[in-house]
């Protein structure tokens, strides 16, 4: 079997050819290891070491200053930006949250005079308003010491002690 010519094996480029980005680039068996892709510009060298030549340590540091200047303010317009949102978001929460408080207090004042019409031929008129007035009296209670539990947690999560040692009361 003859021996394969140069030009006849696949990958292997002639000393003579010259394709686009490979020029020069081949290994010592005449292989191109990974042509270069085609761009179809030339990559400039992003810092120039002669444009360092004309300043000064202090005018870099200036320059720094200035940069650290523009930073800080855009960051004073940013959060200052997002604290108005928050506020006029806060107030939407205000005027609707109320409005809801006060639509369930009306539907809970409706829930109690409903039940004690209801248990009025069962348990007279003074025991319906008894259990319904006892039984809301226990429902605020226990809803009261729900608040004053994440009361207490919130001041724990203020206070210098360690709050890792305290305990639920």
């Amino acid at each position: 079997m003859p021996a394969p010519n140069r030009e006849d094996t696949p990958g292997v480029i002639g000393r003579e050819q010259n394709v686009a980005g490979t020029a020069g680039r081949v290994d010592a068996f005449g292989v191109n290891p990974m042509p270069e892709p085609e761009l179809g510009f030339t990559p400039e060298p992003e810092d120039d070491p002669e444009d360092y030549l004309g300043h000064s340590l202090l005018e870099d540091v200036q320059a720094l200053i200035d940069d650290g200047k523009t930073y800080a303010q855009a960051e004073l317009n940013y959060q200052v930006t997002r604290a108005a949102y928050t506020a006029d978001r806060a107030k939407g929460v205000a005027i609707f949250g109320a409005g809801a408080a006060l639509v369930a207090f009306v539907a809970a004042i409706a829930l109690a005079v409903g039940l004690i019409i209801a248990l009025t031929p069962l348990i007279t008129a003074w025991g319906a308003t008894a259990l319904v007035v006892g039984a809301l009296l226990i429902v605020a209670w226990l809803m009261a010491r729900r608040a004053l539990d994440s009361l207490s947690d919130i001041q724990a999560a203020f206070s210098d002690k360690d709050s890792s040692t305290r305990t639920k009361p």
